[in-house]
């Protein structure tokens, strides 16, 4: 394994992620969040799927609609056409009014006509975990099928892990874990997957080295602090998802992680 994030054949990913998109500068997990990000120099995003009552992957993070939208209640209750009629955009400020919900495929064509990637958390409605897992995945095989990188797929559901790799078992996957597990890498390798999305309160040197000694990558969310994603870069870390856009925007644009930057300069001069 490459070391310290670097990308290589198998882990063509960046190392800085922006979390849904820009963070809290903007609204969540819609188009303008992800053409901020962009503008902040980050070249992949995470962000969240859904499936409306009808089958359409669309971004959301909770289950109801009532904080990031002017509608309310469960929002897989709704088709789609009644959910592309809502404001994403207003609770975040009058400068984003009228900003709608973002389906996968209007995603799809923004993100590749600018060349960036995508870390899509498959995030089932209660008891859809299956149908989510794999519409998702037939939807990104579809939607990327001429992509050089394809979205990493990652969820907490092992079901819709499951779902997804039976239905396009060559789309890459992360297993999102908020506690760790004595198993967890077992646990990603019955799933095919060939990364752990961590919870950052859960991460250490000793759990990142176990990962990587099973020939996994380790990404970590939701990381705002300096001096904390300085201990994780230090410790082997892969990727990092981060709210703050703003504060990690010089790193971001360099493209690489401060530790994989010592590394290389220990490597010249000595």
């Amino acid at each position: 394994m490459t070391p310290f994030g670097s990308p290589d054949a198998n882990w063509p990913y960046p190392c800085w992620i922006a979390h849904r998109g820009a963070g809290k500068l903007a609204p969540e997990n819609t188009l303008a969040a992800f053409r901020l990000g962009a503008e902040h120099g980050f070249a992949m995003f995470e962000c969240d799927v859904k499936l409306s009552a009808d089958g359409e992957p669309f971004l959301l993070h909770d289950t109801e609609l009532d904080r990031t939208t002017n509608g309310q209640g469960v929002a897989a209750l709704l088709k789609w056409d009644a959910l592309s009629r809502l404001d994403a955009g207003s609770w975040h400020g009058r400068a984003y009014a009228g900003e709608p919900l973002l389906r996968l495929d209007a995603l799809s064509r923004s993100l590749q006509a600018l060349g960036l990637m995508v870390n899509l958390e498959i995030k089932p409605s209660t008891g859809d975990d299956v149908r989510t897992g794999r519409i998702v995945a037939q939807h990104v095989a579809r939607l990327w099928a001429q992509a050089h990188v394809k979205p990493l797929l990652s969820s907490f559901s092992v079901e819709a892990l499951q779902a997804a790799r039976e239905a396009q078992p060559e789309l890459p996957r992360a297993l999102l874990l908020d506690k760790w597990v004595s198993d967890a890498t077992d646990l990603a390798h019955s799933l095919g997957c060939l990364a752990l999305v961590v919870n950052q309160t859960q991460l250490d040197e000793q759990r990142i080295a176990q990962a990587h000694e099973a020939g996994l990558r380790v990404l970590t969310y939701t990381v705002n602090d300096p001096s904390r994603a300085s201990t994780l870069w230090l410790s082997g870390l892969d990727g990092l998802i981060t709210d703050r856009v703003d504060l990690f925007e010089p790193q971001a644009r360099l493209g690489a992680n401060p530790a994989r930057l010592m590394f290389e300069a220990e490597e010249l001069i000595g």
